[in-house]
């Protein structure tokens, strides 16, 4: 994937995902296998029926969700209605980037190359700027940065990371608010590579410190130490 190909796919999922409302309709889109309407998804999220067609409409230009006409099943002529379900290209988004496995593994390399906490550095460094892209798509309809709570900016940091992949969600543990990611689009580059995983806590800061203020992100368990899944403590 080129510099320019990769620029325009990372802006074809901030059009597609920026608007919070849009996140929600397509992952209750995804988890309906038998795909949503309209009037569902208005009625699910409390829209009128032109928002929810409009987000739909949208979801199904980036080929995110595929679009079919069915007729009702009921007594007599019934009106034919839009289906919508999740399509190729959103397969693909939870799998954004196995295409680049070659650039991730020699990334790794590279890093690995490094002293560690200097390679450990840069990866955050990469994953905070590119968080705080991802988070400047996600402002524009949502509230300013430091006039939401903590647990709200760890649910859209959360939706945005599994639309990039990571299937993540927000939760609260011991007392403590976390970030649980049970799938790495990363995949085996960062079990070989642990420093990649840098990147991944780098882009938790840099979204959370543009929607809500500092933070100090910690890794509690991670796939290449052995565990079933990836957490993120917020301190």
């Amino acid at each position: 994937m080129t510099p320019k190909s990769f620029t325009a796919t990372v802006s074809a999922i901030t059009s597609a995902f920026g608007d919070p409302t849009r996140r929600a309709v397509y992952l209750f889109a995804r988890d309906c296998p038998d795909g949503v309407t309209a009037s569902q998804v208005a009625e699910k999220f409390e829209l009128h029926p032109n928002v929810a067609r409009h987000h739909l409409e949208k979801l199904a230009a980036g080929g995110y969700l595929e679009v079919s006409t069915e007729t009702a099943k009921r007594a007599g002529a019934g009106r034919p209605s839009k289906h919508y379900r999740a399509g190729t290209a959103g397969h693909e988004l939870n799998f954004p980037v196995r295409s680049d496995d070659l650039v991730l593994t020699l990334l790794g390399k590279a890093l690995a190359a490094l002293p560690a906490d200097k390679a450990h550095t840069i990866a955050e460094e990469v994953g905070q700027e590119y968080g705080r892209a991802m988070a400047a798509g996600l402002t524009g309809a949502d509230v300013a940065a430091g006039q939401r709570s903590l647990r709200s900016a760890m649910q859209a940091v959360a939706d945005a990371l599994t639309a990039h992949g990571f299937a993540a969600h927000a939760e609260k543990r011991n007392n403590e608010l976390r970030i649980v990611t049970s799938h790495c689009p990363f995949g085996d580059v960062a079990i070989e590579n642990p420093v990649i995983c840098s990147v991944d806590r780098g882009m938790v800061k840099g979204m959370l410190d543009t929607l809500y203020g500092s933070t100090d992100p910690e890794h509690s368990e991670s796939l290449p130490k052995g565990d079933t899944f990836c957490s993120t403590t917020i301190n």
